[in-house]
């Protein structure tokens, strides 16, 4: 069952950014998780993080995770994403997101921010984004 829900992941994955030309995915923290030097900020560690993938990047998702070299600011972080800790694919321009509900007890990150994306917890598992935020 969970390498039929990886197969989802990334097949969602890859046809969000087939379509839109680029992908969100919400990780939520992990000590397994791999975000270069950086790391994840505290707030990160507490709501999760927000990555975006383009058709551009060079990076591999294979059995284990998303293996690619992210910039945050000016700076490169070689960086491993395991599939456990995707809870998230969503794609602004489509208005489409898959998330996969993470059992309590398996929990190591509440609900999440992103600078990308509005969100607001829902109930104590579900992430509701809010897609139409205003811009200023």
């Amino acid at each position: 069952m969970s390498q039929d829900l990886t197969g989802l992941k990334k097949h969602i994955f890859y046809e969000l950014l087939e379509l839109a030309g680029r992908v969100f995915i919400f990780v939520r923290y992990s000590d397994d998780v791999i975000i270069g030097r950086r790391g994840f900020l505290p707030e990160e560690k507490e709501k999760g993080l927000v990555l975006v993938f383009n058709k551009k990047m060079n990076f591999s998702w294979d059995d284990e995770g998303i293996s690619v070299t992210l910039v945050f600011g000016t700076s490169p972080e070689k960086c491993f994403i395991p599939k456990e800790s995707i809870t998230t694919i969503f794609s602004p321009e489509l208005n489409a997101t898959f998330s996969v509900i993470v059992k309590e007890e398996d929990q190591t990150a509440g609900a999440g921010t992103a600078s990308a994306a509005k969100t607001k917890p829902h109930g104590k598992k579900v992430i509701k984004v809010d897609f139409n935020r205003k811009k200023r």
